[in-house]
């Protein structure tokens, strides 16, 4: 068992920000991401503590690729994680923000348009990438089913639903979107949080527009 403590504070703090984002993610960082997320402004100073890491037994690097990391199993030569290698990393777009709450006004304040979230290919389960989008969550009322505030949520692009579907809904009335389970009642809507706290909404099924059904959840790292 290799003794972290032998490690200097940033080399622990690199390796603890490497192991999350594989676990999430499914493929490593990139040296940029790296310094964002444990406070090293210098990439030089990154690559430096990268190698060291490598030396310790720790990473296992790859020169040709900007995600080249990996991680090494028990300190064992050549054994090491497998995750998804760069030219396997999907762009899906982000197309804003979505409330897991109340509903309220969202999709005018918070166009990302250029702007795209790399995921694992294994995250689209099988959806074609011209078919999903990705929203970021705002608010706790899916709590109970793993979405907390500030996720990321991968949708499939749809306009139905079976009931018990997590959905992105457009309700035209109010000018509002939400996150919730679908329950559709005949006339009416019922879109059902996962909170112990929070009650259904109730709405008109003429004015509740289906967006896209729930694919995966990213939960950010930094």
């Amino acid at each position: 068992m290799r003794d972290r403590q032998k490690l200097s504070e940033k080399q622990r703090n690199i390796l603890r920000f490497i192991e999350t984002y594989i676990d999430t993610h499914g493929f490593p960082p990139t040296i940029r991401q790296i310094g964002e997320a444990t406070g090293i402004a210098s990439t030089s100073v990154v690559n430096y503590n990268l190698n060291k890491l490598v030396t310790a037994g720790y990473l296992a690097r790859s020169a040709r690729s900007s995600r080249g990391l990996r991680l090494v199993k028990n300190g064992k030569k050549g054994t090491v994680q497998p995750v998804f290698s760069a030219p396997q990393v999907l762009r899906v777009p982000m197309a804003g923000s979505i409330v897991a709450g109340q509903p309220i006004p969202v999709f005018n304040d918070s166009q990302e348009s250029g702007d795209a979230v790399e995921v694992a290919p294994m995250l689209l389960r099988g959806v074609e990438p011209a078919e999903v989008f990705a929203l970021k969550v705002r608010g706790d009322s899916m709590i109970d089913a793993m979405i907390s505030d500030g996720d990321i949520v991968i949708f499939r692009k749809q306009a139905t639903a079976n009931n018990g579907d997590m959905v992105a809904v457009w309700l035209d009335e109010r000018g509002e979107t939400t996150l919730k389970y679908f329950y559709n009642e005949g006339e009416r809507v019922r879109l059902q949080p996962a909170h112990p706290t929070m009650d259904a909404i109730y709405v008109s099924a003429a004015h509740c527009q289906v967006q896209g059904r729930v694919l995966s959840v990213i939960r950010p790292t930094v």
